[in-house]
């Protein structure tokens, strides 16, 4: 494994995992080795256009390949437990797209599934990797704007409610929370931790998934508004407030490509852009992990999934979603 390409497959062959697949050619210590679909002509395809070796017309099937170190999962999210656990079970590694899952619980599972395995998981936070990221959360830990007491971040979009659309889809976990609105709690998780207090509201789709999610996180000394949507646009900048300046991350700030420092009313700019869209982060990250046998990863581990799927939880149950 230390002199071996960490060889990869990808199940749930959408527009993320063509994103991803794209990126993943970036990585020079990977290898796109095979794909999955349910639709056998899917996977040839996928298969060709990236250069794997190897396409499956069955989940199970690409899981059974000897050859395979780790599955990227990227079906929709009411299938994420149960594939990574069966990921797993076959001796896999896994990075599952998030969210993680539709329930704390299912989370915990997925968790228990990894330590008792003893193989890689982590859940595709691919934000907490880019380097805009990083470098802010040295600033703030640096203190440059002082002790951080604010936080606003949105990401919103008009999608299309058209029929199969799984954004829309209840019973494959769409809507604003879950798709996008855990984006803004994991900026505020990630500078303030687990808040003492969550208020939600949400307008809602006549299926009973949320369309519009806004949230206020209330901490000792902060506070985060945060807002998810997928019937309205923002600006999708995000701003972290402290008591001597302010940083704003680049639109759209989850997959930034720099920053800039507010302080004394003067500016400074921080370019760090992304390799590739920004997924090659993350997947240099497994890379790592896998090659030093850790089960999960010191930037974002299993607790820190199981918080943040925890914060999601409570808002899930106050704004009383279907899932």
């Amino acid at each position: 494994m230390k002199n071996k390409k960490i060889k990869w497959g990808i199940i749930g062959l959408g527009n993320i995992a063509h994103q991803f697949a794209t990126d993943l050619l970036l990585a020079a210590d990977a290898d796109l080795l095979a794909a999955a679909s349910r639709d056998i002509l899917k996977a040839d395809e996928f298969a060709a256009k990236y250069n794997a070796a190897k396409a499956y017309d069955s989940y199970e099937a690409l899981f059974a390949d000897q050859e395979v170190d780790i599955v990227y999962i990227a079906t929709p999210h009411d299938s994420h437990a149960e594939l990574s656990i069966k990921a797993l079970e076959s001796g896999k590694h896994v990075l599952c797209e998030k969210p993680i899952a539709l329930s704390y619980k299912d989370a915990e599972r997925m968790i228990e599934a990894s330590k008792k395995h003893n193989k890689f998981f982590m859940e595709a936070f691919w934000t907490r990797f880019i380097p805009a990221v990083q470098d802010v959360l040295a600033k703030v830990e640096s203190e440059i704007i002082g002790e951080p007491n604010y936080i606003k971040a949105d990401f919103a979009f008009i999608g299309n409610d058209v029929k199969r659309s799984r954004l829309f889809d209840k019973n494959r976990g769409g809507g604003a929370l879950f798709d996008i609105g855990v984006y803004p709690l994991f900026l505020s998780y990630i500078v303030f931790g687990i808040p003492k207090e969550i208020m939600a509201k949400a307008l809602y789709h006549k299926n009973g998934i949320d369309l519009q999610t806004s949230m206020i996180l209330q901490y000792d000394k902060a506070q985060a508004v945060l807002h998810s949507s997928i019937v309205s646009e923002s600006d999708m900048k995000a701003i972290i407030g402290g008591t001597k300046g302010r940083i704003e991350l680049n639109s759209p700030w989850f997959m930034a490509d720099g920053y800039s420092v507010f302080k004394n009313e003067q500016e400074v700019v921080y370019n760090l852009p992304t390799l590739g869209k920004g997924y090659a982060h993350e997947i240099i990250e497994c890379n790592n992990c896998v090659r030093n046998n850790q089960i999960e990863s010191k930037l974002w581990s299993h607790q820190n999934s199981l918080d943040l799927s925890g914060m999601v939880e409570e808002i899930k149950n106050q704004i009383k979603l279907p899932f």
